[in-house]
Formats: C-alpha cells, structure tokens, sequence
C-alpha cells in the first residue's frame, strides 16, 4: 500500500502540476549523478566504522520521491538544493541491544545535531513503527539523516501491521511481546472509531487524523504514558486514557496546576484528568480536541444523548396531547400502536417519539389518529415542564434569553427540538396563529442551573468602570459570559453584558447591586 500511495503521489504530482513535476525531475537527474560518488563515500565510511565495532548491518541509501521533495519545499519553506542537501541511509541490523551499539558508533563518526535524535524503540508510535532516528553531520558540513532499526522493525514500517505476524510466524523467539502489543491497542482503537462513526466518509477522515501526525509523549500520575499527536489537548489525553474518562471529565492538572481543558500539550508534562458523574461531553470540545478517538467518541455520545432526550421529549408531548383526548398512553393497545406506527411510517414507538421531539411531526396531530372525531374540538394540551438548564433538545433562544420567572412560551422548530422563548419576545409574535409550531410550557418549582441573560448598563464613562462593574457583579457570585461596549457620546456609554443567573430573583439582585454604582445611570435587562 505504501508503494502504491507513493505512485499516486508522484503521478498525482504530475497530473495536477505538470510544469513543476517536469522542473523537478530535470533538478534531480541533474544533481544525482553529483551525489553519487558523495553518498557512496558516506557509505563505506559508516560501513568501515561498523565493521571496526564488529557490528554486521545492512546499510542503504534512502531516495526521496518527487511529491515528497515538493512537499518538503512547500511545508518547510526551503529550497531544492536544501532539501537536496540532506542524504538519508538506513541502517538494518539483528537486534535492539545492536540499534543502540550503532548509534554509539555513528554518533562517534559524526557529529548528532542538537535536538535532532529521535528514539522510537523505547517509545513506538502508535501504530506499532519502532526505529532510531538522528542527524549528523558529515565530511564537508553536509547533513546525514540515519534510521537505525532491526529486520522486523524494517519489515513493520515497509509492509504494514501484516507484516509483524508473518515475521512472528517465521522467527517466534526474536519477536518482542511490546511491539506485538502496540499493534493490537492501535488496531483496537481503529475498531472502536468505526464503531463510533456513522458513515465511512467519517471514519475514513478520523483514521487519517491517526495516521499522518507528529507526536508528544505524556505522562499520567503513575508515570504511564501516553502518545498523542501534536496539538493535543486534555480532552485528548481523557480520551486516550478510556473513553469513560473523556465523557465524565470537567477539569485538568498540568504538572500539579490546573489548567484549561483547550490547552495544546507539550511532551513531557503529567496530566491529571479531573472527573465528575453527573457531567458530559461537551459540544465546544469539538472545536479544539484532534485525535480520532476523541472527536468520535463526542459525535456518538452527542448523537446518542441527542437521540435519548428527543425520544424522552416526544414522549412527553405526546402524553399530554392524549390527555386531553381522553387517552392514556401506557393504556392504548397493540392494535392502536400498530395503526399508529402505519399512519406515521414509523418502525417503532421510539422513532415516531423521536420524531415529535425533532419537531418532525407534530404531537396533537399524531394523537388525533387514534380520535378522529376530536378534529374540530377546541385543544389546550398540559404544559411541558422546564426543569434544568441542561439538555440537547430544550434549547433557550438567544434573542430574548428566558430565565426562571419569566412567562415563557416553546416553539417547535424542525431538527432543533423544543425552544423556549419568552412571552413578549418579537420573534414569536407571527408565529402564535400557526399553533401547531406553538406549545405551552411553564418552570419547575425545583428548576435548577444557570441561564444566560443580558443586562443593558448606561454609565457616565470615566477610566476603569468596566473593571469595577465586573468586580461588583462577580460579588454577586454570578458569572460574566460576554460584556459589549457601545459609546453613545464622549460621556456616555452603554455596556451590555451577558451574565449566568439561578432566576428573576438572582437577576433582581445583581440589578439592584450594580443600579447602586455612582457612574451607573441606568440598568435595564435587554429586549429584542
């Protein structure tokens, strides 16, 4: 696969860039015959230094493919005769203990460059590849990059995973057990995306987020570690520990101090993952989080949750639309939900659910099929009940923002579920003659969480009001999500900022707290 992905690059190359394809083979033939009596003196120089350390190896050297130089020149920023410059060999030879006698022995002839060496024996890259990788400089300054490995190691990264059990097949007392292991979590860990991935377009695109990336080694608590790709991101690690970690987790320790769950890991650092029960997967995590497992496992348990709440919200509509019908849900018959699923084109009682929550169908209308007398009747349907502020399918619109109190009223909009909008809000004023979209709802006594509201604050403008409008509020224990500031005149200015609160009566003390500020002329909650 590998060959053949090189052909397709290097053909693929030349389809799409013809011109730059033509001026780089012709730069390549013209410098190989250059290289040649240079790469074969490197050649026999390293080979000439292991023979004097006994060490018997199998030395190569590597020849860069043309799609591989022009990429090397686009992503690097470097020119032809750079990236030319660079000679690479590899260098095969029996066993682990024999990789590191030669590096000694290269080390010894050359001289590494800083930051440059690269042990992928004792820490493998996840997909099972093992190898040393160093730069040295050689006779007349020349870089020469060296990868040092044994025959399965050469065999593992040429052929693929297949390629380990053919050699553990043939030389079972020369295979190691860890190499052996890696493969098998990495396989694994494929299979758990699939399963995760809802088509294979999806899976295809999180595989290659596996597969083509840098990596930066972590450390747990105990001292495990952990291999992530560049960027990563906590939420990453909370995945890569089990997918039970990431779903729970709310917090995160970087080397013993807390830290943003978005922040981009370095190598080295021990993470500590903080987890709750009651929490869940967040859908900001998707914006940040770059490894396969983690972005899938959130899509499912997204989509699953989604799934749960709209067949657990229709359900509720439903009910109380045959309530008022005179009909009792869990009392209706096998015959009544087969007529039920056949009039609805619905394979099962939680699909047709799921349908009114998504606001695919409409509940009252399903209820009337089992009464079709009741058409012409005059319906008020029981009110649904808010009792949290969480949720996938209950959603709190922005343009009026209702928090505990208000008088609220639900539309239902197609694919979004229930949104909750209050009153007096402008938006649902056209919407009251389609009372099909329109559905009462009220608060729970014991409604709980935070709810996102605005508050209009008109100040006389002097040096620092914003600072101490945000300390006064913060008194309060309310958080500040957003603060907008809109001057009116060199004097006045109105800031409007959105703020997290419990209910009206939280509301009512931030206003009265922030109303007392000498600079404050006045504060009002926004309307749209």
């Amino acid at each position: 696969m590998n060959d053949l992905r090189i052909e397709f690059e290097d053909r693929g190359f030349t389809a799409m860039y013809p011109l730059r394809a033509a001026r780089l083979q012709a730069s390549l033939k013209r410098v190989r015959g250059n290289r040649k009596a240079l790469v074969e003196n490197i050649q026999s120089a390293i080979e000439a230094r292991l023979q004097r350390e006994d060490i018997s190896a199998l030395v190569i050297g590597r020849e860069k493919h043309l799609y591989s130089i022009y990429n090397k020149m686009r992503t690097k920023n470097k020119s032809f005769n750079e990236i030319m410059d660079v000679y690479a060999f590899r260098i095969i030879v029996e066993n682990v203990d024999t990789c590191y006698r030669t590096l000694g022995a290269i080390h010894n002839l050359y001289k590494p460059m800083a930051g440059e060496f690269k042990d992928y024996i004792a820490i493998p890259k996840i997909n099972g590849y093992q190898s040393l990788h160093t730069v040295v400089i050689g006779m007349h300054g020349v870089p020469i990059e060296v990868q040092i490995r044994t025959k399965e190691m050469d065999e593992l990264a040429s052929r693929g995973v297949a390629a380990h059990w053919l050699y553990k097949s043939v030389n079972a007392e020369e295979s190691t057990d860890v190499a052996q292991a890696r493969i098998d979590r990495w396989i694994k860990r494929i299979l758990e995306i699939q399963q995760h991935t809802g088509n294979s377009l999806e899976f295809i695109e999180n595989v290659k987020i596996d597969l083509f990336r840098d990596e930066v080694y972590l450390f747990t608590p105990k001292g495990e570690i952990i291999e992530l790709p560049a960027g990563a991101t906590p939420v990453d690690f909370a995945y890569a520990v089990h997918t039970a970690v990431g779903n729970s987790c709310v917090a995160c320790r970087i080397n013993d101090r807390p830290a943003p769950l978005s922040q981009v890991l370095q190598s080295g650092q021990k993470i500590k993952i903080i987890t709750s029960e009651s929490s869940q997967p967040n859908p900001n995590w998707l914006n940040f989080v770059v490894t396969a497992k983690a972005r899938s496992a959130i899509r499912h348990y997204l989509k699953n949750q989604r799934h749960m709440e709209s067949v657990e919200l229709g359900k509720r509509m439903l009910s109380r639309a045959m309530a008022n019908l005179d009909l009792s849900l869990d009392q209706i018959n096998q015959e009544q939900i087969a007529h039920l699923l056949a009039v609805h084109a619905a394979n099962s009682l939680d699909e047709l659910y799921e349908s009114i929550g998504m606001g695919k169908r409409v509940a009252i209308s399903v209820a009337k099929t089992l009464r079709p007398e009741a058409e012409d009747q005059q319906l008020k349907i029981a009110p649904i009940t808010i009792e949290s502020s969480d949720g996938l399918m209950i959603s709190f619109a922005r343009c009026c923002r209702p928090i505990p109190g208000d008088p609220i009223i639900g539309h239902i909009s197609t694919g979004k579920g229930l949104v909750v909008h209050r009153d007096t809000c402008k938006n649902v004023a056209d919407l009251r003659s389609k009372r099909e979209n329109i559905s009462d709802v009220n608060w729970s006594i014991k409604v709980d969480g935070e709810f996102l509201t605005e508050l209009r604050v008109e100040v006389e403008s002097e040096r620092g009001i914003i600072a101490t409008l945000a300390t006064r509020i913060a008194d309060t224990r309310t958080s500040i999500e957003g603060i907008q500031v809109k001057e009116r005149d060199a004097q006045h200015s109105v800031i409007t900022l959105t703020i997290a609160v419990r209910n009206r009566v939280h509301l009512a003390d931030v206003m009265r707290r922030v109303r007392t500020m000498r600079s404050v002329t006045k504060v009002s909650r926004a309307k749209n």
